[in-house]
């Protein structure tokens, strides 16, 4: 056999013609290369197309990319596989091709990875699925039995509509069985149910009456989109200024123009008030994009966006890799929460990403909140972002009056975690009929629980964390890895019994006092943990909208854009428990963003509320500004300080976390990478050092910090040095956080 032959029985082999043309594919894992594939003759394979590909042992989908990404290196071929077959999908929109190699580039994560997120639905990429169901036959004889349940299924059916057996039978009340005899004898038949169509939202459904500040903004907004091209705008309003109706106007003229509007939420499964205000204005419900989401409905979501059938999405920060291919729009509702970062494989700031993805698309973005990040004012305040302030509440009601409980002159009752102060506030509320919020974000029962005899704490043997005891649950849980164990009934270090005890306050130990003060008062409790599902809590936040209960307890999900229009009191049981975390840059921030927004839910509507926040630190910045409502005084002086130590956005941030199961070896590899570090006279690297949570889930964590000036190319310098690192050991682990917000 000769040369030529060989090479022509190898092609044919591949399963490609000769002289078949080859495409770059790349695949959803962790890598940043692309591979050459031949195209079989008569398959269509254009970029953005998803493929079905032979990878390793197995076929796997992966996406046709306009352009080669590695090493660039030329491929015989002879040894290029071919294409499986193509898969019908609608394909990824160019842009988002450009978005994913952006992320890719500035989070320093294998592109694989960023468009894996791209490709969250699994079903879209599937065969389609036909349902049926039964119809009523149009003047069809009756059969000549004629019970009362197949009677009343001819009833339900009478409308002509197709449903599905089970549905039917449901309605009509009886089994399959009746259905199944109805179809034999020829009065029902078998078709396909059409699939769903979603519903558009009219953007001339509804009108509202606006304020003059209002009027301004949205004003501000329309022109913003009359634009069409990119910019950004803060929507800096108080709690209850009406931000949300200010920005469905900017919604409404995108939809207008036939273009999709995008609305990330950071509690998407806790935003039924928001839903009910966009079908107010808009006719119909947003389509909805977060976890709780069932694998088939996510699929037919995805495959609706990428076809423009999908005109407004409110999602999660994950709806941003959605394929959008008419985008005109992202507004970024309370943009200030940390819920939006990810610190997961990809690490990354939705808000971030939010703005690049407006930049490249060409087109505005807005960023909502009462409580704007430090970044989002300080970019207003300089002129990159446009500002539409909204400073009084649509009401007209003044804000809440704020005060401190000094705990250190107002002493606690032992055992008790609510003051006197603060006890007599609920008590004056229950008695005028309106509710009380009581906040602290600590889930379970106590933070820490030890032997009062040997003095023994009860640690998570898989992380340095105490156990959080849950007591409704009767377990000890780790808040970092999961790990839980049953209550012990002795100490497991000295076996002493009944010597265990609760340490600190949880939200179920507020609770606990709560009923034993206020026995007679309906207690609602929020928390993600007792909560089994997106259903529930959306029932319950309901009843406490229609004021079927006197006292709310909750965690920071309470904090999040709710409208309570019963609640007046807002006790704050532990002001101080943000400001604990010295390591981190962004405390302080992060604490009066969460006081600011909770005490603002108090007095929205018809009455001022009030606000008391127990603290043992009243002198501090945060407390200050939170009791003077002087929201400008705190972000001057936190704008000082980030300047003074050169912290975003003034300076830039990069962590750098090894881990490994063996802790000699994890300490040995942080100090070998820390000594290849490039020299610079603009960066410092600080570290390695112990992670202050030095364990999780088995694993040692040495840390180090990364710090450079705003103007410095941090990636590219972040590049050479891992290009200067030897191949590790299989079981450690580098990831790089760039923009980091846990210090932990």
């Amino acid at each position: 056999m000769n040369a030529p032959l060989d090479s022509l029985l190898e092609i044919l082999d591949n399963g490609a013609t000769p002289g078949a043309r080859s495409v770059p594919v790349l695949m959803p894992v962790a890598l940043d290369q692309t591979y050459d594939y031949l195209v079989p003759e008569g398959m269509e394979a254009g970029p953005g197309s998803f493929v079905l590909v032979p990878f390793g042992p197995q076929t796997r989908i992966g996406i046709v990319w306009d352009g080669p990404r590695g090493d660039g290196k030329p491929v015989d071929p002879k040894k290029m596989k071919a294409l499986t077959s193509g898969i019908d999908a609608p394909p990824l929109p160019e842009i988002s091709m450009r978005f994913a190699e952006w992320v890719a580039r500035y989070t320093l994560a294998p592109l694989g990875m960023v468009v894996r997120m791209m490709m969250s639905a699994d079903t879209a990429f599937e065969p389609p699925k036909h349902r049926f169901g039964v119809a009523i036959v149009e003047g069809a004889a009756p059969p000549p039995k004629i019970t009362p349940a197949r009677t009343r299924v001819l009833d339900v059916a009478a409308d002509g509509l197709v449903r599905a057996k089970s549905d039917l039978a449901e309605l009509a009340g009886c089994s399959t069985g009746v259905i199944d005899g109805l179809a034999a004898a020829g009065m029902l038949v078998e078709v396909a149910i059409p699939e769903r169509v979603f519903p558009r939202p009219n953007p001339a459904h509804a009108t509202a009456t606006f304020t003059a500040d209002q009027t301004r903004a949205v004003d501000s907004l329309k022109s913003a989109v009359d634009a069409q091209n990119f910019s950004v705008t803060l929507l800096d309003g108080v709690t209850g200024s009406g931000k949300t109706e200010v920005y469905f106007e900017a919604v409404a003229r995108v939809l207008e123009a036939g273009q999709q509007t995008l609305i990330l939420l950071p509690e998407i499964a806790l935003t039924s008030q928001f839903l009910d205000r966009f079908e107010r204005r808009f006719g119909v419900r947003p389509v909805e994009w977060h976890s709780a989401l069932r694998p088939a409905e996510r699929g037919r979501i995805w495959k609706g966006v990428a076809r423009g059938d999908v005109r407004c999405v409110v999602g999660a920060r994950s709806a941003l890799f959605l394929p959008f291919c008419q985008l005109g729009l992202i507004v970024v509702d309370e943009e200030h929460d940390q819920g939006f970062k990810q610190d997961d494989r990809v690490h990354y700031q939705g808000r971030d990403m939010a703005v690049v993805r407006g930049s490249l698309g060409k087109f505005p973005v807005v960023l909502a909140s009462a409580t704007p990040s430090i970044e989002s004012h300080v970019n207003a305040l300089i002129g990159r972002y446009r500002h539409a302030v909204l400073p009084g509440r649509f009401s007209g009601v003044e804000m809440p009056d704020v005060s401190a409980i000094d705990l250190r002159s107002e002493k606690l009752e032992p055992g008790k975690w609510l003051s006197q102060r603060l006890v007599q506030g609920i008590t004056e509320t229950i008695e005028k009929g309106q509710q009380s919020l009581l906040f602290l974000n600590r889930r379970g029962y106590a933070p820490l629980t030890l032997c009062r005899s040997c003095g023994h704490r009860l640690e998570c043997p898989q992380c340095t964390a105490w156990l959080v005891e849950h007591r409704f649950k009767k377990k000890l849980t780790c808040h970092h890895c999961g790990f839980s164990l049953a209550l012990p009934e002795k100490c497991p270090k000295c076996a002493t019994p009944g010597s265990l005890v609760a340490c600190g306050p949880g939200v179920e130990r507020v609770q606990e006092e709560v009923a034993e003060r206020f026995p007679d008062a309906r207690v609602a409790l929020l928390s993600s943990d007792l909560i089994p599902g997106l259903t529930e809590m959306r029932e319950i936040i309901r009843s406490i909208e229609a004021r079927e209960f006197d006292i709310i307890i909750g965690t920071q999900i309470v904090a999040k854009g709710h409208n309570f229009p019963g609640l007046a009191l807002v006790g704050v049981v532990d002001g101080d428990l943000g400001l604990a975390h010295g390591a981190d840059p962004r405390a302080a921030e992060r604490t009066f963003q969460l006081l600011h927004q909770v005490t603002g839910r108090a007095g929205r509507t018809s009455f001022v509320g009030r606000g008391l926040v127990q603290t043992y630190a009243p002198e501090h910045p945060v407390m200050q500004a939170i009791v003077a409502g002087d929201r400008d005084a705190f972000l001057n002086y936190e704008v000082r300080t980030r300047q003074a130590g050169l912290l975003p956005p003034y300076g830039r941030l990069a962590a750098i976390i090894i881990s490994s199961r063996d802790k000699a070896l994890t300490e040995t590899v942080a100090r070998d990478i820390a000594r290849r570090a490039p020299q610079s006279d603009a960066i410092s690297v600080l570290g390695p050092s112990e992670a202050p949570i030095s364990v999780v889930r088995g694993r040692y964590r040495w840390r180090l910090l990364v710090k450079a000036p705003r103007d410095v190319d941090l990636q590219g310098y972040l590049r050479a040095w891992a290009g200067t690192i030897p191949k590790l050991k299989s079981d450690v682990r580098i990831t790089v956080d760039i923009d980091p917000y846990n210090f932990l």
